[in-house]
């Protein structure tokens, strides 16, 4: 699903970064991962959040 600016699932994210969907959790939950938010009770992101995201992991600390 790439409209209204790429919103994904969790599951979706999951499945492209390859990692459970409870390691997005745990990203969420301490402030390390891509940035989401939520569409009622559905979590939800945007490809451009991610691919920020990517971006900024990639930089040397």
């Amino acid at each position: 699903m790439k409209s209204l600016d790429g919103l994904v699932t969790i599951q979706e994210l999951a499945n492209s970064l390859g990692v459970p969907v409870a390691t997005i959790y745990t990203w969420r939950y301490q402030h390390q991962g891509p940035p989401g938010f939520r569409v009622g009770k559905h979590l939800r992101f945007r490809w451009s959040d991610i691919d920020s995201w990517i971006a900024q992991q990639r930089e040397p600390v």
